[in-house]
């Protein structure tokens, strides 16, 4: 792996403590690679032999079942995925695939928990990692439970807004086909969720989106911080 690369690795949380040495042996065995739009970086059900970090672009996390198959998240520089199956040395749970060009580094899984087993502070990071995703999965679970369709939609609306600076003219970061997904939806339904919302203030023309009442819609969506503040 580039040196140049270490920085952005090292400055992830579940790195940042470790110390140098134990560091410098995991990138030692690592590798970094480029990768086109739409191409199969993991498939579900496969050994986990590499810890994956993206460095530049997106990666889709996605799940298939019965000719099926659902979106489940995102992930953006600088991340990884996916580290409980690492850790756990058990198969991928979900299939990972390119949206853009994107750079991607590789950590060799046995690496990753060779050093687990040595340096506490990594370990305790890792540890509060894990955590941080197992409360991610319950709030996403609680999202899906316990409202509607539209209110799952106004809300996620809600949280883009905040996350591009709460303004009330943002634009969605994902194609309307996988938010649907995402929101255990059909794009007929999204479609139909959208003008449902124009009665509390929500305009959407292609990936803009328009808030211009936002008590209202606040009022209707009723976010709760224990199920959509993703930092907690």
């Amino acid at each position: 792996m580039p040196e140049s690369d270490f920085p952005d690795i090292r400055g992830l949380h579940l790195f940042a403590e470790m110390s140098d040495e134990n560091f410098f042996a995991l990138m030692r065995g690592s590798y970094v690679q480029n990768f086109p739009p739409q191409i199969d970086l993991i498939e579900e059900g496969d050994p986990s032999d590499f810890l994956h970090i993206v460095l530049s672009g997106s990666v889709e996390l996605f799940s298939s079942w019965n000719s099926r198959e659902t979106s489940m998240a995102t992930v953006r520089p600088v991340s990884t995925f996916i580290l409980a199956a690492t850790i756990k040395d058990a198969p991928y749970l979900m299939s990972a695939r390119t949206l853009e060009k994107s750079r991607v580094a590789l950590i060799p899984s046995q690496d990753v928990r060779g050093v687990f087993d040595i340096d506490a502070k990594f370990a305790r990071n890792v540890v509060t990692e894990l955590a941080q995703c197992y409360r991610s999965v319950v709030k996403n679970t609680k999202d899906l439970k316990l409202r509607t369709s539209l209110e799952r939609l106004a809300n996620y609306l809600l949280r883009q807004q905040e996350r591009t600076g709460g303004n009330s003219e943002f634009d969605l970061p994902i194609e309307k086909r996988r938010l649907a997904s995402m929101l255990g939806m059909t794009p007929e339904n999204l479609s139909r969720a959208f003008k449902s919302l124009q009665s509390y203030g929500v305009k959407v023309s292609g990936n803009r989106v328009n808030i211009s009442d936002q008590k209202d819609i606040e009022n209707f969506a009723k976010p709760s911080p224990l199920i959509d503040d993703y930092s907690t």
